[in-house]
């Protein structure tokens, strides 16, 4: 089941958050079927409405419908541009399930930038996730293909254009099965159950907002 704060629990948090600050910033875990809006898109997928925040917040960026992990939301109009545009080298962290085990030459491949529709993404950092980390099942669960190996990857990257970790890992004849957004500049999704939010704090606020300091290099 998933955490939805009642009413009368929100309502008095919101009156304690207008005393204390002016802005905030959550962080939620998003569940598969999840869209990243609070209106419905005409389809069967849930929406953000259904989990109980703050009404004056909307999610910064976006993680599609069959993705999972953190997403960001706030009332701070100007977080949208410090945190998304690859300019300011602000990293997300992505896990992927992926069918095969990918050789060292692939990986680099993904590191330096693959080709996807029309142009190469920028430089990212790669990994093999060793040990392999034990995630809960996703509900309702992968389809595996029989016979198929998978394994779990890492993905660091400072730019998200729709759908790009799922078309980089196929350009390279990886295709992903599940994807799971781990972390955002350097606060990570952590203990946050999947379908619950917290109120970040400003320690971890800064946390969030820590950029690169300096390009990938390969």
């Amino acid at each position: 089941m998933f955490d939805v704060r009642c009413s009368s629990v929100r309502n008095l948090r919101e009156h304690r958050l207008r005393n204390i600050s002016s802005t905030m910033l959550i962080a939620f875990h998003k569940p598969y079927g999840v869209i990243s809006q609070f209106t419905s898109d005409g389809s069967d997928f849930r929406t953000l409405a259904e989990f109980g925040f703050p009404t004056r917040v909307y999610p910064i960026g976006r993680l599609d419908a069959d993705s999972e992990g953190l997403l960001l939301l706030s009332d701070e109009p100007e977080l949208n541009e410090r945190l998304l545009h690859p300019k300011h080298g602000h990293r997300r962290v992505y896990w992927a399930q992926i069918e095969r085990i990918p050789t060292a030459d692939a990986l680099r491949k993904l590191a330096k930038g693959v080709q996807v529709q029309g142009r190469k993404t920028l430089a990212c950092r790669s990994r093999l996730l060793e040990p392999q980390p034990e995630v809960p099942p996703r509900d309702p669960p992968v389809r595996f293909r029989k016979n198929v190996p998978d394994c779990w990857i890492a993905l660091e990257l400072v730019e998200g254009k729709n759908r790009q970790v799922r078309r980089m890992t196929a350009a390279i004849g990886h295709p992903t099965l599940r994807l799971i957004r781990v972390q955002i500049g350097d606060f990570g999704l952590d203990e946050l159950a999947a379908g619950t939010w917290k109120i970040i704090t400003p320690r971890e606020r800064k946390l969030v907002l820590q950029s690169l300091t300096s390009a990938y290099e390969h």
